[in-house]
């Protein structure tokens, strides 16, 4: 696919770099996706592979693909049409749709998007009457799983957002000029279409909102809990009472802690490696977490994923599904809905061809025989 580079094309500098880059010197973001590459096949032949099946049923919902989308905040910054169009996308795909907390779509309106299974990321404000409004609002809307994300203790040096002067929201700065001007598509719909605000966030003073989506960012970034702790994920999965990922995990010990604390599921991620640069890529954590935890936990790869091979891979090293990011806002940014929907063409028919040359048709079919680590 070469959506990134469309994507590249089509959005103003800052815009770009604040979705494509990671922390510091971006060793994690590209060790992401190279890590796949220290991993082979071991293939099996002469197996009847004419139908190849890629459903999948995860954490109790039924799914028309072993991989589902992750959840990205802000996903108006790189297309009018925002969230909406991408869970459209997923509902036609079969599969689910993760809405972040910072999304700029109501829980309300993704649910409308998407009838099919949806997930909301949830970070855990110190204003725990806001957390338990998304809670119940997800609940009513019909939401199937919770992910609390678990890696944001603090804020990751994303120098890239330096050097381009990335703002929330986006405005016109004399260094930023020429780009936004450079890509008038973008501008012209940002104009005709400014509705640009963290739509789930509602503080309980509509005074922030009168003041504008600045005031409202600023907000949230007070109400980050920086406190959070294993009694918090304890007390969320109570409020929740349905399956809750803990989205960020990386180790073995901490996987146990999870399922201790009543998460039923893992996203092994290092948030794209926008955090902590130098964190483990997830694909190199789901064998050692698998093994510690064997069944008991449901694991999400989360992670550079770009593709249908490296699906195939994390799946035969244990993982349950695998989820997308970034590959999905190339998609959007390039081509709005469209490209979402192609995304998951190419994605579909990559898996399906890459898992007939394995030699296996049904995903509940690969297994840690199917791949070993390039040297042993």
């Amino acid at each position: 696919m070469h959506f990134r580079a469309l994507a590249k094309d089509r959005l103003p500098a800052p815009i770009f770099h604040y979705m494509d880059g990671g922390a510091e010197d971006e060793w994690s973001l590209a060790n992401n996706t190279d890590a796949f590459d220290r991993y082979e096949f071991l293939t099996e032949v002469l197996n009847d592979v004419a139908e190849v099946d890629l459903t999948t049923r995860l954490m109790g919902i039924d799914l028309a693909l072993p991989f589902f989308l992750s959840p990205t905040g802000m996903t108006r910054l790189f297309h009018h049409k925002k969230e909406l169009a991408v869970a459209r996308a997923a509902h036609r795909a079969g599969t689910m749709y993760s809405l972040s907390t910072l999304g700029t779509s109501t829980i309300e309106d993704v649910a409308a998007a998407n009838p099919g299974p949806n997930l909301f990321q949830v970070y855990l404000f110190k204003d725990r009457g806001i957390v338990r409004d998304w809670v119940a609002r997800a609940k009513e809307s019909g939401f199937k799983a919770l992910a609390l994300t678990v890696d944001l203790a603090a804020h990751g040096n994303r120098e890239r957002d330096i050097h381009t002067g990335m703002v929330m929201p986006p405005r016109w700065s004399l260094g930023s000029l020429a780009s936004f001007a450079a890509h008038p598509h973008w501008s012209l719909n940002y104009l005709l279409h400014p509705d640009f605000r963290i739509a789930n966030v509602r503080p309980g003073d509509d005074t922030l909102d009168k003041a504008g989506a600045m005031s409202l960012l600023q907000y949230v970034g007070e109400q980050f809990d920086h406190h959070l702790n294993w009694k918090d994920a304890e007390w969320l999965a109570g409020e929740w009472g349905g399956p809750l990922l803990l989205k960020g995990v990386t180790s073995p010990e901490d996987a146990e802690r999870a399922r201790d604390a009543g998460a039923t599921g893992l996203m092994l991620s290092n948030h794209g490696g926008r955090q902590l640069d130098g964190a483990a890529a997830p694909v190199d954590c789901i064998r050692p977490i698998r093994d510690r935890v064997g069944d008991a936990l449901t694991l999400i790869a989360d992670g550079g994923i770009r593709r249908g091979t490296h699906i195939l891979k994390a799946l035969a090293l244990g993982a349950d599904a695998c989820s997308v990011g970034r590959a999905y806002l190339y998609a959007l940014s390039a081509a709005g809905e469209a490209g979402v929907d192609h995304m998951f063409a190419v994605l579909r028919k990559e898996l399906q061809l890459a898992m007939a040359l394995l030699g296996v048709t049904k995903v509940a079919d690969i297994g840690e025989r199917h791949i070993r680590r390039v040297g042993h």
